[in-house]
């Protein structure tokens, strides 16, 4: 009889793993133990012992049982927490209120309790949370028969919620003919920088505020201060492709080597962001503003770069800029263009 009960208890130790794990059971009779930590309806991920995180799509799905509560979200706004077995294409979530059944078509989101509240979290991150971006640098030296030296920057950040964005950049280039009396020894110094804040009204619709700042020793241009505003549509606004429409007001103080201008101006843009494969992102944006105050008059911008990844921190990164203004001083040109390449430092934070 001893013998009995040991081998009794054995077993059930054994089976110990089992009894205390999700398991997922799949429509081809596969069967999958471990912590459901999440599905957002058409995936759902399961963490194993031996196999780490597993995806399995949703349709495939026949039967789950969870042993740990599962926050379960259903078109329509429904919500129930609690361990989850299913039964005929039903959810049933045994809540502390009572048994809950849910349509398993009707599922938009399943998640653990880790899960649920990194999630909880993302809706309202801190403002130091959630940044995308990087920073290039090149640099070039001659000596010898030719004697210059080049260096250029780049810096591009993001930050997107559900309900905001807010969106940073900077382009610079500075480069100098070292060789004795060479004329002008400084051969470009121009920066382009500037913010904007986004915030979604509905889907579709949002504001924005933003303000931009260019300079360029070659132009006189000692500063150029641009603060505007409006409203943009999302024309298309998906994973993999997002792109705006933007209209609205902006003033514009331009302060050269001995002349000063104010000004008022409409703002009319697009801005494009779409994924290239899996590696690349190709960003575009281009601006016109007609000057209010002088009629016919009008500056324009361009701005278009790409970032390759080659690495989870390291990337090749291109960014093109173009300013052209039709009223520049007296002897300047009215357009300039920035063109830097070189290496990406990215962070995620």
């Amino acid at each position: 009889m001893r013998k009995l009960y040991a081998g009794a208890l054995l077993s059930l130790f054994a089976c110990c793993p089992f009894l205390f794990a999700d398991q997922v059971v799949l429509k081809n009779g596969d069967r999958l133990t471990g912590t459901i930590e999440k599905s957002d309806g058409k995936t759902v991920v399961v963490k194993t012992d031996f196999a780490g995180e597993v995806t399995i799509q949703w349709a495939a799905v026949q039967q789950i049982m969870s042993t740990a509560p599962l926050h379960v979200e259903a078109q329509g706004g429904k919500t129930a927490v609690g361990p989850v077995n299913t039964t005929d294409d039903t959810l049933e979530v045994k809540s502390s209120s009572g048994s809950v059944n849910v349509a398993k078509a009707d599922v938009t989101a399943l998640r653990s309790d880790a899960e649920q509240a990194a999630y909880e979290k993302s809706l309202h991150p801190s403002l130091l949370q959630g940044w995308n971006g990087g920073a290039t640098v090149g640099f070039a030296l001659t000596r010898g028969n030719s004697e210059t030296k080049n260096l250029s920057l780049a810096f591009t950040g993001d930050r997107k919620t559900d309900h905001d964005e807010i969106t940073m950049y900077a382009n610079t280039v500075y480069a100098t003919n070292d060789a004795t009396g060479a004329i002008p020894s400084t051969t470009a110094n121009a920066t382009q920088g500037g913010i904007r804040y986004a915030r979604n009204f509905t889907k579709r619709l949002f504001g924005f505020v933003s303000a931009d700042f260019q300079t360029d020793d070659l132009q006189a241009l000692n500063l150029r201060s641009i603060f505007g505003g409006g409203l943009g549509f999302h024309v298309i606004n998906t994973d993999r492709t997002t792109f705006d429409l933007l209209g609205g007001l902006n003033y514009t103080r331009e302060n050269y080597v001995g002349l000063d201008r104010n000004l008022v101006a409409l703002t009319l843009g697009e801005e494009l962001t779409h994924k290239l494969g899996a590696s690349t992102i190709l960003t575009e944006k281009g601006y016109y503003f007609p000057d209010l105050n002088e009629t016919g008059e009008y500056r324009a911008t361009f701005n278009a770069g790409t970032i390759t990844k080659i690495s989870k921190w390291l990337g090749w990164q291109n960014a093109f800029g173009d300013i052209y203004v039709t009223n520049p001083p007296v002897g300047k040109k009215s357009n300039d263009i920035l063109l830097t390449t070189g290496l990406n430092f990215s962070f995620t934070h």
